[in-house]
């Protein structure tokens, strides 16, 4: 038997998971899916981190009044404050933790099927080695009558 050649007993996490998805659903699983890895990646704790930069000399200003002409008008701006609020506060909350939601149950209904998969074929490796124990038990006392009777006669 080829070790690459697949095994009644054994399932595939693929196999677990193929489901027919309409157009729609299919599309909606796979924008969510790079929407929640491209917003799980250090590029956007980069880009958000530097939108959050970007309101703290107007909150500053707001502090000491005196910092005022150590930054460029446009960046202290209320309608520049106004905008990057709306960002963080209302675009990103409430548009990316639904998709991030879609995105996640995605994966982990890969990854609960790896685990029915590993379960399966664990099972089915267990089962297999207590039949075999169970054969090579049968075998020893057979061994064991032949050795006896060989050696009464």
């Amino acid at each position: 038997m080829s070790f690459l050649q697949n095994n009644r007993n054994v399932i595939h996490p693929k196999e677990l998971l193929k489901k027919e998805q309409s157009g729609i659903r299919k599309f909606n699983t796979k924008l969510a899916l790079k929407i929640t890895t491209g917003v799980g990646s250090m590029w956007s704790a980069y880009l958000f981190a530097l939108l959050s930069i970007m309101s703290l000399p107007a909150i500053l200003v707001l502090i000491s009044p005196s910092l005022r002409q150590d930054f460029p008008k446009w960046i202290i701006a209320t309608s520049l404050i106004t905008l990057i609020a709306w960002i963080s506060q209302n675009f990103l909350q409430l548009v990316l933790l639904p998709v991030i939601m879609v995105g996640q149950n995605v994966i982990q209904d890969k990854q609960n099927a790896k685990v029915e998969s590993d379960h399966k074929t664990l099972t089915y490796l267990a089962n297999l080695q207590e039949e075999q124990m169970v054969e090579l038990k049968i075998q020893r006392e057979m061994l064991d009558y032949i050795k006896k009777e060989i050696n009464h006669k």
